[in-house]
């Protein structure tokens, strides 16, 4: 696959392609190919705004579940951000077959309408008197009910490619929907600024604050996503050559049709991709489910630093993974896909070994919000977090530090923040590596027939990954501790490198098992 060496996205497929080439007998009008890539594009964004509406509040759900209901703890924090992926469970295979047999502006529509009513919800959870974390749950449920769109997405891209454009735009999917994850926290750290208490609209009963304002700005973009569909979106489908193929929901009557390649898909391949993507997404929801509790405990952040501080912390590698994703399109050529995603397998387990607790300092226990200005040994790491703190830091929020609570407090010695950030940096470069080639293997794997439910399976097992993440990490971190808590991570990676060895050479191209494009 990665020997093919084409570029994509230069220019319309036009035949003047060298002679003798099957992958290059074709003619699509300069109109038809400005068409489908607008359409691809109008899809780029709206994966991303999909991811967005995960991440955007990820870190302050916390707090936010702290200041609006006292009787929320950490295993509940765990449900409410696995709601939005219990939600994106259950509605991906049902967007899946719809778009399979029905024009796929339809589940886009409807999906990303669902998402605005949500998000709707969630800037007014403070509202009741009682009950607000049920409401946020719910709220959040159904922004993930929404996202199940993500499987329209990447059955539609999937089937308006060839081959050769395939590895290039499931590429860009897979990085927008990274960096939609990767970036939302971004823009709460923005709205960090605002501070809790922020303004209020009293005629609609509205708060606009560090924790509302993301959400508001979540259902504008996703009202203008809804007008840009209806505008811009077309239907479009190719087989792996590049030809056209009719399509149940194609609106255009094409002479030009032909049938796809026939031939079973590859169910083993299927099954591990499955498997492997579940991985991947697992990993990176329970590292930003986590962040926020672990900066808390180990550097006694308030809830405003922890938001603001950890949202640098993912801007900086949002940064790190458009460096990645530039460079993968080239990687991929020189040594293929299924050595990206080994490789990005192994800097991920690297990552999380760094982050074990090691040595004989251990985290400032929160007894009470006692000042103590005379620590001894005071470390690199705790000058950097003393120089980021505020003078005027707003001590009414409550102790800081490790609850006591959490027995493990008390035994485990603190992850010095030299060491957190490294793992960060690793994980950073890891995740976006293996969300892309796993993905884009996928796709391949499929071939040219409609892909609707297939990809709704994929995202399926995304969404299962994001949401007993959350639950896993929340519980495991809260019983026993971060020692515990990652070291079972780095086994689950070992063994999921030990199953991608095992099939390895089964992760090709659905033409190249085939014998229709030689790989």
């Amino acid at each position: 696959m990665a020997g093919l060496g084409i570029p994509a996205e230069q220019e319309p497929l036009l035949g003047d392609r060298p002679p003798g080439s099957r992958e290059w007998d074709i003619i699509e009008t300069e109109e038809h190919y400005k068409s489908r890539w607008r359409s691809i594009r109008i899809l780029y964004l709206t994966m991303f705004l999909s991811s967005v509406g995960f991440s955007i509040v990820i870190m302050s759900i916390w707090p936010y579940l702290q200041k609006i209901d006292k009787t929320a703890d950490t295993s509940f924090l765990g449900w409410v951000i696995a709601s939005f992926s219990l939600g994106q469970m259950v509605a991906s295979p049902l967007f899946g077959l719809w778009s399979n047999y029905r024009p796929r502006k339809e589940p886009l529509i409807v999906s990303i309408f669902i998402s605005v009513a949500a998000n709707c919800l969630y800037a007014y959870v403070h509202v009741p008197a009682s009950h607000n974390k049920y409401y946020m749950l719910v709220a959040r449920g159904l922004v993930g009910f929404g996202a199940g769109n993500v499987a329209v997405i990447r059955s539609y891209i999937a089937g308006a490619t060839s081959l050769q454009e395939r590895t290039s735009s499931m590429a860009n999917t897979s990085a927008c929907q990274a960096l939609g994850f990767i970036l939302g926290p971004v823009f709460q750290t923005c709205f960090a600024l605002i501070g809790e208490k922020g303004v209020t609209w009293e005629t609609i009963q509205l708060q606009i604050n560090m924790y509302t304002a993301p959400v508001v700005l979540g259902a504008f973009l996703g009202v203008l996503n809804i007008i840009l569909i209806l505008i811009i979106l077309r239907e479009h489908r190719v087989d792996d050559s590049g030809r056209q193929c009719k399509s149940v929901n194609f609106e255009e009557a094409d002479t030009g049709e032909v049938q796809a390649l026939r031939g079973s898909i590859d169910q083993v391949a299927v099954v591990t991709t499955n498997v492997l993507f579940f991985v991947v997404l697992f990993i990176f929801a329970l590292f930003e489910t986590i962040l926020t509790p672990l900066t808390m405990d180990m550097y006694a952040w308030t809830r405003e630093q922890a938001v603001l501080y950890d949202g640098i912390i993912l801007a900086a590698l949002g940064v790190e993974a458009v460096i990645i994703f530039m460079g993968i399109k080239l990687l991929s050529k020189k040594i293929g896909e299924r050595a990206i995603l080994l490789g990005g397998l192994v800097i991920v387990w690297v990552g999380f070994f760094i982050l074990l607790p090691w040595g004989n300092q251990y985290p400032k226990i929160q007894w009470e919000d006692l000042h103590n200005t005379s620590i001894p040994n005071t470390t690199f790491g705790e000058i950097i977090i003393n120089l980021w703190r505020s003078p005027r830091e707003n001590h009414s929020e409550g102790p800081t530090g490790c609850p006591i609570e959490q027995a493990w407090c008390l035994y485990t010695p603190m992850i010095h923040l030299a060491q957190f950030l490294t793992s960060a940096v690793l994980i950073g470069i890891g995740y976006p590596s293996c969300n892309v080639m796993s993905y884009t293997l996928y796709s391949k794997i499929l071939g040219p027939k409609p892909q609707g439910v297939y990809m709704g399976w994929l995202t399926a097992s995304g969404s299962a990954a994001r949401i007993l993440g959350p639950v896993f990490i929340s519980q495991v971190y809260t019983s026993w501790g971060p020692r515990w808590a990652f070291s079972l991570v780095c086994g689950m990676v070992v063994l999921t490198i030990t199953l991608l060895g095992v099939v390895y050479r089964r992760l090709v191209a659905f033409s190249v098992r085939h014998g229709g494009i030689q790989e």
